[in-house]
């Protein structure tokens, strides 16, 4: 499916019931509209691309710094005003999984951590990526919950730079701000980009990340160029949780990077809000070419050992034909990020080109 045509469809057809899970990727949310600041003729996306994206490509007008990498003191306009950065950070207090994972991404190492419910201070994919940084992620300090931070253990480490997500820490900024230059990002997966690009802003590593960007678009392309001899297929995204299970439509972390491989959604999630939850009658809702589907809990009460095991889910053609493809849960639908991005366009790559 080319990519107006998929934007159009997403105008057309009527918004459904969505589910609201603040401060993670699958946060419902309607897309951005704003415009990359850092852009050339050389960008892997054009303007009109970047137009009819169901997310933000770049960092707003108005936001960022507008410095070159490496150039300190910068004043950084960011979701929760401006704040000035007077040197390089060398101590960094991150509130979001995604953004861990992108400083990590960038090569900066943090020093406090929060995490998300249920979860893990340092998820699996973010260890499994970054094993040169073992021994320091070791050493984090734990600054809570993401949903309600330990303040007195962030002032502890006297950062001198905290990041967090507007979604998340809207609340508490002017009280992280009395602590150290604190810049907020906006949050939920949709804005993965432009959130990675004004986080490298207040590290000073925009062009770094602006080129990342660039080369993940340009991968994703061609990985639609690679598979759309004989008609695209389509790829639908599930996710099962305790007692839920959701599909999730365009403007999603996975959606926006199956939007950016060109790649066909089936009609029954081309809706313009992130999620969609889906009982076992509907489960036909779910079916596509190929569904990647993964499960919070998979115990024997779980929604996923229910519904996967429904002789309507067994049935379906993507199950029949042995395309229904088991993903992890953190990176492909808990956590927005760039190495949390390659994981699922990797994902998709390996089904798709098999």
């Amino acid at each position: 499916m080319k990519r107006l045509l998929l934007a159009t469809t997403i105008a057309a057809v009527t918004a459904l019931t969505t589910i609201a899970c603040g401060g993670t990727a699958e946060q419902t949310a309607a897309p951005s509209t704003s415009t990359a600041s850092d852009t050339s003729s050389d960008d892997a996306a054009s303007d009109d691309a970047a137009t009819d994206a169901p997310g933000p490509t770049g960092i707003p007008d108005g936001m960022g710094s507008g410095a070159a990498d490496g150039v300190f003191p910068r004043t950084v306009g960011h979701f929760g005003g401006s704040t000035e950065i007077p040197a390089e950070p060398k101590k960094i207090v991150v509130i979001a999984t995604g953004q861990l994972d992108a400083a990590l991404t960038l090569g900066v190492v943090p020093t406090g951590v929060a995490y998300g419910d249920g979860a893990a201070l340092v998820p699996d994919y973010i260890s499994f990526s970054f094993p040169q940084y073992a021994d320091r992620m070791s050493q984090f300090v734990d600054v809570g919950n993401r949903q309600e931070v330990d303040i007195e253990a962030i002032a502890a480490i006297e950062p001198d730079l905290i990041l967090a997500n507007k979604a998340g820490s809207e609340d508490i900024y002017s009280t992280l701000s009395t602590i150290a230059p604190t810049v907020l990002t906006e949050g939920t997966g949709v804005n993965w980009k432009q959130d990675f690009l004004l986080l490298a802003d207040a590290l000073g590593r925009t062009e770094q990340a602006q080129s990342f960007v660039n080369t993940f678009a340009s991968d994703a392309a061609a990985l639609g160029d690679s598979v759309s001899g004989g008609g695209t297929p389509t790829v639908s995204l599930v996710r099962f949780t305790a007692d839920r299970a959701r599909v999730f439509g365009i403007p999603s972390f996975a959606g926006y990077i199956a939007w950016d491989a060109g790649l066909a959604r089936p009609e029954s999630q081309q809706f313009d809000k992130t999620s969609q939850d889906f009982s076992e009658e509907e489960i036909q809702l779910a079916n596509a070419d190929w569904v990647f589907v993964s499960s919070q809990d998979a115990g024997a009460d779980s929604s996923a050992a229910s519904y996967t095991t429904n002789p309507l889910w067994t049935g379906m053609s993507a199950a029949t034909e042995n395309h229904i493809v088991r993903v992890d849960d953190d990176p492909w639908y808990l956590n927005a990020g760039p190495t949390a991005a390659t994981i699922v366009l990797d994902g998709l790559k390996s089904a798709l080109q098999s």
